[in-house]
């Protein structure tokens, strides 16, 4: 009976504690505060459809997407997001293209929409195994599959395929030595004879393609090819003029034509190719039945498509299109063209190498699609610049203001300035508003209206309003890509809006693609145009990176950065001299090995010292590390300790140089092993380090304040869980203004618990805010595309595992091993994030307030509340009931005084 009574009020505590960090989301508030940008990725394959009933653009992508587009908007009809890399890697999609065949005895191209082949659509994806599918290019939906187990596995990663008359050919180059094909029927996967092997040790990786049904490679100056459909294949040779250095690409629709750098070739001697058109992009089509070869280019900032037929290489006029094209798209390739009649003209489409997706008519741009945006690497929240009176108030403000006298003649002629400027602008006279005052570019009081701008993977920086969604700039950084090992480009804020007069500074941190040096780029995240030099290119490699203390002189922080030879540089460089007594720390995701420095500035010179050095690569050097987490520089600690239930204080350890290291290793007898390492990367010091045993990855990791969240997959019991663990000092504190890692407090008691949560997790970021009042919450992102706002009394190592006096005076849940995972805590309701890869936060104006920007092929932008909006007016705030209660009580008062003094009259006289 007593346990059955602990067990209730348990649960009676628990489910009250929810109550209060239960944030739900009404009905009119949905889209109202958040926005989302669906993403296909950028284009693959394509194939325009406008002769149909219903026209469409259907396409397949490098994100492993297909997807049908309105022609005329760009608009998404229907999305598949296949399966993740290497199960969902597509190698082929062929569609119904009945109007395109370009020879029926020789055509590569699928069988028409409802053709008696029984597919409108085909797509093969993966290896090992391999799927094959049929869609419905209607509705989406999947008609039917069939999957194929190769013998040999361990080279069908590089495995092609092609379609000709209903049979689907699976071919497989074994490098240096033969090449196997197999046919299979196409819709039941029945193979039609015995594999067939050719001999062909001139065949290398990256030197060939297959071009209709010849696969060619690039052999010195000689192209040798031959017909992978033929019973007795025969060599083709082709000699060139001289040893080409663009690589051998194949030229969409017409067997056994290639392009290189750009020229065209055949190597068969009945394809006809004309040698006089020169190109970056060729594709074949038809324009009124005949078939013409269409090539695009780009010459002085204009885009040249032109078309010409192929049996007579005359150039067709009608095709002939010159339109303005921006630097910022880069050099476009096309991928699919239609031509319905003369009066409405060709529609192109176009793919472009910052991953855009075009759409050319008539010489207009109709419509594009950012589809970097399917892989933002980095983003930051900048505040919008005040308007030209709130900036002129701040900068007088700012100034020295001397005595009352002077203070009191800078207010008046600033007055008689702004009185002045008002008569002007409305007599019509005044200055007019600049470029962003026209775009609603001006900070609010609150600080919610931000410009988010972010960093893809392909070099595209946007500038985006952060409330309705507006690309208001871009650019593109052709030579950017990111660092070895994966590591993404950075985005760098070195100067924000606060400080008027002055522009904001950003730069970008990326490696070159040519030399693999470093390169920046300077900008200004308001309007995108380049600032301080705009792009400057390093001599050197970037092993390492951090932001300065902000400058006295112009508010700039700057940059510093390490080398491959542990040389350091400043930019810009006059503020070098912060750089010194700086601590550097590198890693070495290989060997698992990281290296502390110092930086010094010894007469007008900047040196790094090398001053320790952590192995955690255990005895043998199998420990990978597998993730490094730093504290967000922008996170205030409100609160120092933490009251206990005795109405004592345990301080937290606040230690701001300390980063969690995780390495991975696999062991004899646990199979896998995951180190959890705090270390001190200023002194070096290993200040506390846990062992997981039978954990892998996937590992994720929240480190804020003096607590720590890891999230990993428990192979004994397959499920995932999540750790966390709290570092305090005790109950006195060592030092209370300056931490001081060289003279640090004795080592810190930890406090850590670990949970069950029910999905997998794919990435976690806290929740943060201007001056860290407000509670912190971990937003988890799932493997199901939703972002689950976890408060972290739930994850509080603390819980106590009964419930008891002490635990109910501290505020802390009993502790229950399952995590709760309450609909109304999702933040983005039903708009699911498809690959949710990454969180970012960001302080608003509001202390109650956090901007999250949720990324994965999908884009989500939205703010949470994780304390609610104490510091805000709720929306249904009664102001007409509570002006007439003012007034009320305004009015009772001075009745009231009235009356007392009448009363008091009269005493006086008694």
């Amino acid at each position: 009976m007593i346990s059955r009574v602990n067990i209730f009020t348990v649960v009676i505590v628990l489910s009250l504690t929810l109550l209060n960090y239960t944030n739900a989301l009404y009905e009119d508030q949905i889209k109202k505060f958040d926005w989302k940008v669906q993403n296909i990725g950028a284009i693959r394959q394509g194939q325009l459809e406008l002769n149909s009933i219903s026209p469409r653009l259907l396409v397949s992508t490098y994100e492993n997407v297909v997807a049908a587009l309105e022609p005329q908007t760009g608009n998404i009809l229907w999305r598949q997001v296949l399966e993740n890399p290497p199960r969902g890697s597509l190698k082929l999609m062929q569609v119904g293209i009945a109007s395109v065949n370009i020879n029926e005895a020789d055509s590569t191209a699928a069988a028409s929409t409802n053709s008696k082949h029984g597919f409108d659509m085909l797509t093969v994806q993966g290896h090992a195994p391999a799927l094959i599918r049929g869609w419905n290019v209607a509705s989406g939906n999947l008609d039917w599959e069939w999957s194929l187990m190769p013998h040999q596995t361990d080279h069908a990663e590089s495995s092609i395929w092609f379609y000709k008359n209903g049979l689907l050919y699976h071919v497989i180059p074994f490098w240096h030595s033969h090449i196997e094909v197999t046919p299979y029927f196409a819709t039941t996967g029945r193979p039609t004879e015995t594999t067939g092997k050719i001999t062909a040790g001139w065949i290398s990786a990256g030197n060939c393609a297959l071009s209709g049904v010849y696969y060619t490679c690039l052999d010195g100056n000689q192209l040798i090819g031959f017909d992978l459909t033929a019973n007795q294949p025969q060599i083709l040779r082709k000699v060139l003029s001289d040893t080409p250095r663009d690589k051998l690409r194949a030229v969409e629709g017409i067997s056994g034509a290639y392009a290189i750098g750009k020229k065209l070739i055949s190597i068969h001697e009945d394809t006809v190719v004309c040698n006089n058109y020169e190109s970056n992009s060729f594709l074949l089509g038809k324009f009124h039945k005949r078939r013409v070869l269409a090539q695009a280019e780009v010459v002085n900032n204009v885009l040249q498509i032109r078309g010409h037929y192929l049996d007579s290489c005359e150039a067709v006029p009608e095709m002939a299109i010159n339109m303005d094209y921006p630097d910022y798209y880069g050099t476009p390739e096309l991928k699919t063209f239609a031509c319905v009649s003369q009066s409405k003209g060709c529609w192109y489409i176009l793919g472009t190498d910052d991953e855009s997706i075009l759409a050319v008519n008539k010489g207009k741009l109709r419509w594009e699609r950012q589809e970097s945006l399917a892989n933002i690497v980095a983003s930051e929240f900048i505040d919008l610049p005040l308007a030209d009176a709130e900036g002129t108030l701040e900068n007088e403000m700012k100034g020295n203001t001397g005595d009352i006298a002077s203070a009191f003649l800078r207010r008046v002629s600033t007055q008689a300035i702004q009185i002045k400027s008002l008569f002007l602008h409305v007599i019509g006279l005044g200055q007019p508003p600049t470029d962003t005052q026209k775009a609603g570019l001006v900070r609010d009081s609150f600080g919610l209206h931000k410009m988010l701008v972010v960093l893809t993977r392909s070099g595209k920086v946007f500038g985006i309003d952060n409330i309705s969604g507006k690309h208001h700039w871009q650019l593109y950084l052709p030579e950017a890509q990111n660092f070895v090992n994966h590591e993404p480009m950075r985005l760098m804020v070195q100067r924000t809006s606060k400080h008027f007069p002055l522009q904001p500074l950003c730069t970008v941190v990326a490696k070159e693609k040519l030399t693999g040096n470093g390169i920046l780029f300077r900008f200004n995240p308001i309007n995108g145009r380049p600032a301080e030099g705009g792009l400057l290119k390093l001599n050197y490699k970037i092993k390492q990176l951090t932001l300065l203390a902000e400058s006295e002189k112009d508010s700039i922080k700057g940059l510093l950065l390490l080398d491959a030879q542990n040389n350091v540089a400043v930019y810009p460089q006059y503020v070098q001299e912060m750089a010194h007594g700086m601590y550097l720390f590198t890693a070495d995701k290989s060997s698992a090995i990281l290296e502390g420095f110092f930086v010094q500035y010894v007469d007008g010179v900047l040196n790094c010292l090398p001053i320790w050095n952590v192995r955690l690569g255990g005895h043998n050097g199998d420990h990978q590390l597998v993730a490094v987490a730093a504290k967000n520089p922008l996170e205030h600690v409100h609160s120092q300790g933490r009251v206990l239930g005795d109405r004592s204080v345990l301080y937290k350890y606040l230690n701001p140089n300390l980063v969690a290291v995780i390495t991975q290793a696999n062991d004899p007898i646990h199979k896998y092993l995951l180190n959890v390492y705090l270390v001190d990367v200023v002194s070096g010091l290993i200040v506390f380090s846990m062992t997981h045993r039978r954990a892998r990855v996937p590992v994720h990791i929240v480190h804020s304040e003096n607590w720590l969240a890891l999230s990993y997959y428990n192979d004994k019991v397959r499920r995932t869980e999540i750790t966390t663990v709290e570092l305090y000092e005790g109950k006195t504190q060592a030092n209370s203004t300056v931490w001081s890692s060289l003279n640090a407090p004795p080592m810190p008691m930890v406090e850590r618990q670990a949970y069950i949560i029910p999905t997998m997790v794919e990435t976690m970021r806290e929740t943060i805010t201007e001056r860290g009042i407000t509670n912190k919450h971990v937003l988890i992102g799932t493997a199901s595309g939703a972002i689950i706002e976890m408060p972290w009394a739930l994850l509080d190592p603390r819980r106590p595992i009964s419930s008891n006096t002490q635990g109910r005076e501290e505020g802390a849940i009993p502790y229950i091993p399952e995590l709760p995972l309450p609909t109304e805590n999702i933040i983005n309701y039903n708009q699911t994030i498809v690959r949710l890869s990454n969180i970012f936060t960001a302080p608003s104006g509001l202390e109650s307030t956090c901007l999250v920007l949720a990324t994965g092929l999908d884009m989500f932008v939205t703010r949470v509340a994780p304390s609610k909006t104490f510091d805000l007016l709720k929306e249904d705030f009664d102001y007409i009931l509570i002006a007439v209660v003012l007034l009320a009580l305004t009015s009772g008062s001075l009745v009231v005084k009235h009356l007392a003094s009448r009363k008091l009259l009269k005493q006086a006289w008694k």
